[in-house]
């Protein structure tokens, strides 16, 4: 998805649990493992900036040039393999993401200066968050490739979206679809609430809504 204003729009409301059922019911994976909001009452979405790390050769080499690169309205998806044992994410690039307008960072690894995030209302999601820096430990390797993380495939484009619960990933030529799942979902699990509210059992709710079979993957024939 190329406009990341329609993307932000499109996800508005959308949870990451409601997204990521909606993926289930399509045989998709999209639920990036292992990465939590920085802090709660986060939320972003929008089209996927994607950046690799490896670890230093001999050359060195940078490690955050790129954000000069990223659209407003980009969500930044950082690869570091999962490292927590040094930084690709700091105070310098919260503050100027933020003033840049990108909506959001996402990092298979670690990220610091969480007060200064904080205080710019940057919104961070990352495996955890550690002070030591990645200059002369890790340098950037690809921008704009195709990341793996966790078993999920993400290409540059592809819509993220991030809440309380996480980080998900949908792949841009199937988010329309995805979308709609969520919303349907959505509705059947406030007409669930309603019903219960109403008098009706938990279980007579979800069985008169089909509720268990929400995001049971469905047969595409």
């Amino acid at each position: 998805m190329s406009d990341p204003t329609a993307a932000s729009r499109l996800a508005a409301g959308l949870s990451t649990a409601s997204v990521s059922d909606a993926l289930d019911s399509l045989g998709l994976p999209g639920s990036l493992h292992g990465i939590g909001a920085l802090r709660q009452g986060q939320r972003t979405a929008g089209p996927v900036f994607t950046v690799t790390y490896e670890p230093v050769g001999e050359t060195g080499g940078t490690v955050g040039d790129f954000l000069d690169d990223v659209p407003a309205g980009a969500v930044v998806l950082i690869d570091n393999a999962g490292r927590t044992d040094c930084t690709v994410w700091g105070g310098i690039m919260s503050r100027t993401a933020r003033e840049r307008g990108i909506a959001g960072t996402v990092i298979h690894g670690a990220c610091r200066d969480v007060a200064v995030a904080a205080a710019a209302g940057y919104p961070i999601w990352s495996v955890s968050r550690f002070m030591r820096t990645g200059k002369d430990r890790v340098r950037v390797a690809a921008v704009q490739a195709a990341v793996t993380i966790g078993g999920v495939l993400v290409h540059p484009g592809d819509v993220l979206v991030a809440d309380d619960d996480g980080a998900v990933a949908v792949p841009a030529g199937r988010w329309d679809e995805v979308a709609d799942i969520a919303r349907r979902i959505d509705r059947v699990e406030e007409a669930v609430v309603e019903a219960v509210l109403g008098g009706a059992t938990l279980a007579e709710a979800r069985a008169r809504h089909g509720y268990h079979s929400l995001q049971t993957r469905k047969d595409p024939s």
